[in-house]
């Protein structure tokens, strides 16, 4: 597996820290959670919130998963559709001064932006308006979009399109792609359940949820009882357990890999996200699951020790040089 596409909602982050998680009381938002809002609401959040430290990015969970593998030195490219407006064009550009192949629709309504809300603890909630990222259908994605690639990631938000979901899953499925899927959220999980799980066992080939996520997907409350019961449905899972690092199995081997500890934990927002990025890129270079869930928690650990997703430079330079020890020595912790 060398090369990998993603499909995500392409939105634009912005990122508020919050002094209190009162908004999340006042507007009966279930905390760490993604919620899909209307524009009122999301202007109404944003309103009371007014004042508060914030930050513009690239997001969108599938979209940080590649911006970070293309970081690393993968090659990679992401489908996505944005507004015609000059956030549309922004977000397309951003992709190719990162080397990453766009495949770029444009919808009719205003580009998407999802608001997150990041409590003091460094929790993020989401509250997420799709505008355009809505538009994406099944018909645009053909198979000459999946040439030259192995494998597609897909970020769990697009499983409550059922048929976006399946359709381009079957046309990559026939091109000869694996696929991977991350859970994404509780309530997504929640909400899609059933369409979830056939999902899963019907065409599926890396799973990664963490312990909320797999709970609910598997109704097991114990996570190493989640990840035997992900992983007899597809070939590799992973279920990170927070503070406790992540377990990974495949086939009969089970392995378990410890955190990374943050210099300062300021905002998980990505984390997921990026250890995945750490994962699959691990998986191109041919590296075994240790090694790959090494490295996911080298990258996950680095980008909460920031606000939003964007890493400087000297961070992603020392995450190159874990990633050279890792090689190396392979395994740090």
């Amino acid at each position: 597996m060398k090369k990998i596409i993603g499909i995500g909602n392409a939105l634009t982050d912005m990122l508020v820290n919050l002094s209190s998680d009162d908004v999340l009381h006042k507007y009966n938002i279930a905390r760490g959670s993604m919620s899909l809002v209307d524009s009122k609401l999301q202007s109404e959040v944003s309103k009371a919130v007014a004042g508060r430290p914030y930050s513009l990015s690239l997001g969108g969970s599938a979209d940080n998963t590649i911006r970070a593998m293309a970081q690393l030195g993968s090659s990679v490219g992401f489908i996505g559709k944005v507004g015609r407006d000059t956030t549309g064009d922004f977000f397309e550009q951003a992709l190719e001064n990162l080397g990453i192949k766009p495949v770029i629709f444009r919808g009719e309504n205003r580009s998407g932006k999802c608001v997150s809300l990041i409590s003091p603890d460094g929790e993020r909630t989401m509250l997420t308006h799709l505008g355009a990222a809505l538009e994406l259908k099944a018909e645009e994605i053909s198979a000459d979009i999946f040439a030259g690639y192995d494998c597609l990631y897909i970020e769990g938000y697009l499983v409550q399109d059922h048929t976006l979901i399946e359709s381009v899953i079957r046309t990559a499925k026939r091109a000869g792609l694996k696929v991977a899927i991350d859970l994404a959220s509780f309530n997504v999980v929640e909400e899609n359940l059933e369409f979830l799980q056939r999902l899963v066992g019907n065409f599926v080939d890396i799973v990664f949820a963490n312990e909320d996520e797999a709970r609910v997907f598997s109704g097991e409350e114990e996570p190493i009882n989640a990840l035997q019961y992900i992983s007899e449905l597809c070939e590799l899972a992973v279920v990170k357990i927070g503070m406790k690092g992540a377990i990974i199995k495949q086939g009969e081997q089970v392995v378990h890999v410890g955190i990374m500890k943050a210099a300062k934990r300021v905002d998980t927002t990505g984390a997921g996200d990026f250890y995945a990025a750490g994962f699959l890129y691990g998986l191109t270079e041919g590296l075994d699951l240790r090694q790959c869930g090494t490295i996911g928690a080298v990258t996950a650990g680095k980008v909460i020790e920031v606000v939003g997703t964007t890493l400087a430079d000297e961070a992603w330079d020392d995450i190159r040089k874990y990633i050279n020890r890792v090689k190396t020595e392979k395994y740090l912790f």
